[in-house]
């Protein structure tokens, strides 16, 4: 939407192109004149367009039944002009009627009298034929002036000094600039280029925050230049000075001109910040957000970007550390030398984040300072130690031990040595890239410069977990009364550490039929042994995998004429059994033990879970309804048996039996409101709802299906859910809550099949 005046009259131009064509077409009154004009397009826009107008028009858009349109209402007179000639590719132009369909329509606004052209009727005699210009394609004058007269440029003596005047502004020399423009403008009187003159006084007044100039100046720019392209900045100069002078009406009056007329411009995006920034100083952060938000969300210039996610992070800190950091890294990661245009204010930011715990950002803002500065400056010493003790406190182990370093090679007697290396040394203990018996010597180095002190205690604890996890068992044992020596208060299971290492002793003594050694430990560290030998051979041996083993053992028993020894090892032999995949034998086995089994056996009753699992894995779908009834009598409705009732799910709809799914549906859905847990929904929720309509059971079906509102689902299984909510209460005549529910399932995930489905049946 362009302004311009022709002979001093003003009229507008609307201008509206597609990539595919699409067809424009007006509406009239009884005397031709047009009062609307429409334009349908195929395909409707990625992103919204909002409404907007100029003194000419007012364009609204509007979605129907799938179609885009655009409706123009003229305020006074407009002429539509379909654009169908290329200038550039085409050697021939006619005058082209009743056109339907084209990538370009022009709209002009006037108020009398049509500018710039000239309708001629023609008489019914005339013929319309195509004019060829391909020998002089696209004639070329070169610059005119305003009253069209050539310009030779050698004769311009003022483009010389205003080069020199936009070089000066990017040099932010602002006083010499203003001046050169006042000069020229003394030697010049009728320069050309007095439009960017005047353009570059409003800038240089803005930077130096001179808003009274600004004002003054943006004035008689927006009266005599008001088609010029720097329109759309100017207006946002004389918002954000009206701003900064107080006069917030006169304020809102050019934001709202800019936001309106010029709504693509990246000087708009920049007025959300000005805007946002007025906001802010009066105490509105709510409302700064949004136009702070809106100018991230909707630029594509990075500057504006990270301007607008600066402004969020600040107001974030005070009171959400964690989304304020979300903007700081957006900065870091695309302009990170903008965190220097406000040196102080980003220092204060990055203190507070360390001081609320987000170490990383914090970090990470130092890294990116770094990087724009060098060693000359006052605060590089600083800097550098807070990146690495920041990082330190952060995940990134490596790349702390690195920053550490490099403050340590450059700042070997600097202020900061000694909180960097206790650092570096406390790192050591969070490292994962170094082998065993590196760690194991900087344990050593640690425990013998460090002592009794706390970098010295945790060392020899991480000393003996290490060697724990090694299996390095008997020198755990060495170190068993140091270890006793440290503060139990932070270090509490120091007595579980030495006595699993005793543990691991006697297990590695049992592996090695080393019986005095076992009962050495078993003695000195109070381990309790099993009566009988065999008994700690199957345990090792089941520890260790060596299944066979353990099988050979527990075979040796199951004849035993002690009826609660052939118990206890039928039920070890059944374990084995399950291990192997032996599920056969694990069966006959189970049947025999549940035999012997007496209400007191409870410690066996796992049996029943081991034969279920058998006759799943067997796939004995009728042994397996048997032995489900049987663990639901001896366990009850148990979280521990949720994947076994859910099996039964299953084993239902392969049956197709819907009672029987019904039945263990519900019992999962019980299982799992009890323990506030859901891990077998949606699956299981689908399944019931399924039953209930194949039974024509719609209000059980409709309760099942609502209820997984409760429950947090992935974007295609809410879509599944909503169209399925839609199609029972279709079935139940709730034809405007069904149609809610679709409209929600392709709100869900409109990419999934679901939401094809919902749009099929929102359009029967």
């Amino acid at each position: 939407m362009e302004s311009a005046k022709d002979n001093f009259i003003k009229y507008s131009t609307l201008q509206l192109s597609d990539k595919d064509k699409f067809t424009c077409d007006t509406i009239q009154d009884d005397f031709n004149n047009i009062t609307k004009i429409v334009c349908a397009f195929s395909k409707k826009p990625l992103q919204p367009i909002h409404n907007i107008q100029n003194d000419f028009f007012k364009v609204d858009t509007l979605v129907k039944k799938g179609v885009f349109f655009l409706q123009i209402t003229p305020f006074y007179k407009a002429k539509l002009i379909a654009d169908i000639f290329d200038l550039t590719k085409d050697d021939s132009v006619f005058k082209a009627d009743n056109v339907s369909l084209s990538h370009q329509w022009t709209i002009i606004g006037y108020k009398d009298t049509l500018p710039l052209l000239k309708e001629e009727k023609n008489t019914g005699l005339a013929l319309n034929f195509p004019f060829y210009f391909a020998k002089d394609k696209l004639p070329f004058v070169g610059s005119l002036d305003i009253k069209g007269n050539p310009v030779y440029i050698k004769k311009v003596g003022d483009v010389k000094e205003y080069l020199r005047v936009k070089k000066l502004f990017e040099e932010k020399k602002y006083d010499l600039c203003l001046e050169s423009i006042e000069d020229i403008l003394y030697k010049y009187p009728n320069t050309l280029f007095k439009a960017e003159l005047l353009y570059y006084k409003i800038k240089v007044y803005s930077k130096i925050k001179d808003f009274d100039n600004v004002v003054a100046n943006a004035k008689i720019f927006l009266r005599e230049y008001s088609s010029d392209e720097n329109i759309p900045e100017v207006l946002s100069l004389m918002a954000k000075a009206y701003n900064d002078l107080g006069q917030n009406s006169d304020a809102d009056y050019f934001f709202d001109r800019l936001f309106s007329e010029h709504p693509n411009s990246v000087y708009t995006y920049w007025g959300y910040i000005y805007k946002g920034e007025g906001l802010e100083a009066s105490g509105g952060d709510s409302h700064a957000i949004e136009f702070y938000k809106k100018a991230l969300y909707g630029t594509k210039d990075v500057d504006v970007a990270v301007s607008a996610a600066y402004h969020l992070a600040h107001i974030y800190l005070s009171y959400d550390a964690k989304k304020a950091s979300k903007y700081i890294e957006k900065i870091i990661k695309i302009k990170p030398s903008y965190l220097l245009e406000d040196f102080k204010t980003s220092k204060d930011m990055m203190y507070e984040f360390a001081d609320r715990g987000a170490y990383k950002t914090a970090a990470d803002m130092a890294k990116a300072i770094l990087d724009a500065i060098d060693p000359t400056y006052d605060e590089y010493e600083e800097m550098l130690k807070n990146w690495g003790l920041w990082l330190s406190k952060t995940k990134d182990k490596k790349e702390a031990l690195d920053a550490l370093n490099r403050y340590l090679k450059a700042f070997p007697d600097g202020d900061y040595v000694n909180a960097v290396q206790i650092a570096k040394d406390a790192l050591f203990f969070e490292l994962d890239d170094l082998n065993t018996s590196a760690k194991l010597t900087q344990y050593n180095l640690l425990i013998d410069e460090y002592g009794k002190d706390s970098i010295g205690q945790r060392a020899l604890y991480e000393k003996a977990k290490l060697l724990l996890a090694n299996k390095h068992y008997n020198d755990v044992l060495a170190l068993k009364d140091q270890l006793e020596s440290l503060d139990t208060t932070i270090y509490e299971d120091v007595e579980d550490i030495i006595k699993q290492a005793a543990v691991g002793a006697m297990e590695d003594a049992l592996e090695k039929r080393e019986c005095k050694a076992v009962l050495d430990i078993s003695s000195r560290y109070q381990i309790t042994l099993s009566n009988k030998w065999d008994d700690g051979i199957y345990v090792c041996a089941m520890k260790g995998g060596d299944f066979q083993l353990s099988k050979e053992i527990a075979t040796r028993h199951l004849q035993s004429k002690n009826i609660e020894q052939r118990k206890e090892w039928l039920y070890r032999y059944i374990k084995v059994d399950f291990e192997t995949g032996n599920y056969s034998e694990l069966i006959d086995a189970s049947k025999d033990l549940i035999a012997l089994l007496e209400p007191s056996d409870k410690k066996y009753f796992e049996v029943y879970r081991y034969l279920f699992d058998a006759y799943e894995r067997l796939g004995q779908k009728e042994n397996m309804i048997d032995a489900m009834m049987q663990i639901e009598k001896v366990f009850g409705l148990s979280y521990k048996d949720l994947d076994r009732y859910s099996a039964m799910v299953t084993l239902a709809q392969e049956l197709h039996d819907d009672n029987m799914l019904i039945e263990y549906a519900k019992k999962v859905l019980k299982i799992q409101k009890k323990a506030k847990a859901y891990p077998q929904s949606p699956y299981v929720d689908f399944a019931l709802y399924q039953a209930y309509m194949n039974k024509n059971e719609y209000t059980n079906a409709l309760e099942v299906i609502r209820n997984l509102d409760k429950v947090k689902l992935s974007k295609e299984q809410r879509a599944r859910q909503k169209y399925l909510l839609g199609v029972v209460l279709d079935k139940l005549w709730k034809d405007n809550e069904a149609k809610k529910a679709y409209k929600a399932a392709i709100k869900a995930d409109k990419d999934s099949a679901w939401a094809k489905l919902a749009q099929s049946a929102l359009e029967l």
